[in-house]
């Protein structure tokens, strides 16, 4: 009996405490919060995953906060994978089920209209994977990007094209707004690296395999070799699996896939990993936590895998930390007013379903809450700001085949390229990479796929620059100046171009035009760039672009050359002042004086500077002189703004040149002839003696090679230019060897030449002076030889005789001494 009484009790016992506690329960569930918010996604199997994260993340939160007043109720819609979809879950969402926040949905397109309605309806719209740029909270407040924008991975893009040096890329994006937002900003960052983008190429996301196939044989017969590819999978997928069909994962080309590709690695089967070998990616770095490894492992356990499972990505791990940002914040605003009130919103019989839905109250409270929300997430920092995560740091990877992808570098915003994260300073140099068909150097980044059609010039004159010369058999020789330093620059490329010369001539050999049509022959496709003495003009430069100058700058004239004004008959009494003169015939002998004039006459004589006939352009033109001008040059128009056109002679050869400047204005010829200066130091080097360059210099760009516009060879043909002419003894030899035979000419810049021969007319002052004395001298001698000893002459013949033999003897001493 007392067994049984016992018993009773305890029976009793558990009895009223199960009533206590279903009272306890029923107490907590009244004071409970209950927050509706809506989760519209596609309920496709990544749809689903992301779903599971998010429920995870509440049970996750709330068996750690049990204390917390509110509870966030999940009302999930399908959004079935369009437009449409996004917007009829979204207006269901708000008007009828009456959310006060929605998260989701996956995409950027189905985004913009979600956003608008959460900016009309004050409902926090949470996005954690729609990564357009053109979507921002700056201009709807009610939104949140719980996850980096798409333009934050440019940075790590650029930093590897330009740590392998490359100077083209190709984006490859979706035809839609995902693919669209990263563009302006990819192409600025790029323009600022100094890498061109020559083409875009979108492709549509219902694009059959033929589309594919059809715009990326286009891509194979352009010059670029390097692809920014930022689609969605399974697009993605289909195109790298036609790229491999059509030869272009091979070791010419280089791949780099946005995190929208590189996220998707780990879930990518072999077959395909295989066909993207060699492709890099960037990708969110996810530091690998105990939590982290924790989640994934309870995560396999609640979601057994299946048919089309995906394992938890970045995303997943974004839309795990947006679940619980959201039940953090609705605490936070519970204590600051109502967090189910809406307000109604008056409206007509003939309103529309956007325009009956009402305004939650809750909205700003909740959105304050979220912006100032912070703690470290499965995905790491979770922190807003304008409405948005931060830029992360990107982890670069690289497709080896079948075993997956392997880090060779990290990017951050502060450093740059790094080994590894939380360093210091930046390696801007990536760890081993494997490339396109097994490759172990970085491609070139574009090829020519065709031999280069090199234009010459054809001329008659000054072939010391280009000289083209036929055969018998109709085959020709192009070689001149111009040419062996086009050459030298092409083999002092990075990589091999081939070319060949084409001479702009006509079917006889004749010049087909002048330097303009010849140039225009790039611009419209006829050659792919033209080799010679072409200046760069600025008319020019409007349908070709040029490489940097190759030669010296500027225009000037040639004139002939006289003798200084000073040399003249009476030049010999230059050397002395009449005060040594007078000193000297006071002072010594003749002779003594005329022995130290010689000297000072030599030296004079020795050293003469020969003057231009013209150093001022001015008189030529105020003096109607004729001058001439290169019949080939672009000097004529130069000319024309500054002489009549009856004064401009020309000529082809530098012969013709020569012919005309020594008849002179005045004989049928020229005062002076207007070249630029590499021309004019050609033609000082065998003219010297004769001609000068005179009067100023004016601006010109010099010689330069031309390429089509935005080629891609401008700049590094104009990077060897450089190298190739800093090399001052390997030009010299090169100039050396333009200019045929050696010349007794000196240096064409130096003013100094030697002097003409003497002739007697510089001396018959000179000489008649010294014989008028002579002759004096010797009246005088001999009038005091018969007059001066006797006055009776004819008395003293012994001693006369006597006179006449030391005379001769004299005389026959000095015939010897001379």
């Amino acid at each position: 009996m007392e067994k049984i009484n016992n018993t009773n009790l305890l029976y009793l016992l558990v009895y009223l405490l199960m009533i206590n506690l279903k009272i306890l329960s029923t107490k907590m569930a009244e004071a409970q919060i209950h927050v509706k918010v809506g989760v519209v996604l596609d309920m496709d199997a990544y749809g689903i995953m992301t779903f599971n994260c998010i429920s995870t993340a509440l049970s996750d939160f709330y068996a750690t906060h049990d204390h917390y007043k509110t509870r966030l109720d999940l009302i999930s819609r399908d959004s079935k994978g369009h437009v449409i979809g996004a917007a009829a879950a979204g207006v269901d969402l708000i008007k009828n089920v009456k959310v006060q926040a929605i998260i989701g949905p996956l995409y950027s397109i189905q985004a913009n209209f979600l956003i608008s309605l959460g900016n009309k309806s004050q409902v926090p719209i949470i996005t954690f994977s729609a990564t357009s740029p053109s979507l921002s909270s700056l201009r709807t407040p009610y939104f949140v990007r719980a996850t980096h924008k798409d333009s934050s991975q440019v940075g790590p893009i650029v930093a590897i094209v330009k740590a392998f040096k490359w100077r083209e890329v190709v984006p490859i994006h979706e035809d839609n707004e995902f693919g669209e937002g990263i563009l302006p900003f990819l192409t600025d960052a790029l323009k600022h690296a100094n890498v061109r983008v020559p083409h875009t190429s979108a492709i549509a996301q219902s694009a059959t395999d033929d589309e594919i196939t059809a715009e990326l044989y286009k891509l194979t017969r352009m010059q670029t070799r390097v692809f920014v590819v930022h689609l969605l999978n399974p697009l993605a997928s289909t195109l790298f699996t036609l790229a491999a069909r059509l030869g272009m994962m091979s070791e010419d080309y280089a791949w780099i896939v946005t995190d929208s590709v590189a996220n998707d690695f780990s879930s990518m089967n072999i077959s395909m990993l295989e066909s993207m070998l060699g492709v890099i990616g960037v990708k969110p770095h996810v530091r690998q936590t105990r939590k982290l490894d924790d989640f994934a492992l309870r995560y396999e356990k609640m979601f057994p895998r299946a048919t089309n499972y995906y394992s938890p990505d970045v995303y997943g791990l974004w839309a795990y930390d947006s679940a619980t940002a959201l039940a953090m914040s609705a605490e936070n605003a519970a204590g600051l007013g109502s967090l189910t009130a809406y307000q109604e919103t008056n409206t007509s019989g003939n309103s529309t379903d956007l325009e009956a839905f009402g305004v939650s109250l809750s909205g700003p409270n909740l959105i304050r809450a979220l912006s100032s929300t912070n703690f470290t997430g499965l995905a790491g920092e979770f922190r807003l700001v304008d409405g948005q995560l931060q830029t992360p740091p990107y982890e670069i990877v690289n497709i080896v085949g079948g075993a997956g992808n392997r880090t060779i570098g990290y990017w951050t915003k502060e450093n740059g390229i790094v080994d590894e994260l939380n360093v210091t300073s930046s390696s801007t140099k990536l760890g081993a990479v494997v490339w396109p068909g097994k490759g172990s150097s970085p491609p070139r980044g574009w090829v020519v796929g065709k031999k280069l059609r090199v234009g010459v010039p054809v001329k008659a004159g000054f072939t010391e620059f280009v000289n083209v010369t036929w055969n018998s058999d109709n085959s020709y020789n192009v070689n001149g100046y111009c040419i062996d330093v086009f050459r030298d620059v092409m083999a002092a490329l990075p990589y091999n171009v081939s070319y060949e010369y084409i001479p702009f001539a006509t079917s006889d050999h004749k010049a087909a035009g002048n330097y303009d049509d010849l140039v225009y022959q790039v611009y419209l496709g006829k050659y792919d760039a033209v080799a010679g003495d072409v200046t760069i003009l600025g008319n020019r430069s409007q349908y070709v672009d040029f490489t940097a100058p190759y030669t010296e700058t500027g225009i000037s004239m040639v004139v002939p050359i006289q003798d200084d004004k000073r040399r003249n008959k009476w030049l010999f009494v230059k050397p002395l002042t009449w005060q040594l003169w007078l000193a000297i015939f006071l002072s010594t002998f003749l002779i003594g004086g005329l022995v130290s004039y010689s000297a000072s006459l030599t030296s004079m004589m020795t050293i003469q500077k020969l003057q231009p006939t013209v150093t001022d352009v001015n008189v030529l033109v105020r003096h109607k002189y004729r001058v001439g001008y290169s019949n080939t040059s672009f000097i004529f128009e130069f000319l024309k703004n500054k002489f009549d056109e009856s004064q401009l002679i020309s000529f082809d050869t530098s012969e013709q040149m020569d012919e005309l400047l020594s008849k002179g204005s005045s004989n049928g010829g020229i005062a002076a002839a207007f070249l630029e200066i590499p021309y004019i130091k050609m033609f000082l080097r065998k003219h010297c003696s004769k001609y000068t360059m005179a009067g100023p210099t004016y601006k010109a760009a010099g010689f330069g090679f031309v390429f089509p516009i935005d080629s891609p060879l401008v700049p590094d043909v104009s990077r060897a230019i450089l190298n190739v002419t800093e090399g001052k003894e390997k030009v010299l030899d090169r100039e050396t060897k333009s200019e045929g035979s050696k010349t007794e000419c000196l240096d064409a810049e130096n003013d100094l030449v030697p002097p003409k021969s003497l002739g007697i007319s510089s001396f018959e002052v000179l000489f008649i002076s010294v014989a008028a004395v002579g002759l004096a001298a010797a009246v005088v001698y001999l009038i005091r030889l018969f007059c001066g000893h006797n006055p009776n002459v004819l008395d003293n013949e012994p001693i006369i005789e006597t006179e006449i033999l030391e005379l001769r003897e004299l005389l026959k001493d000095f015939g010897e001494r001379d």
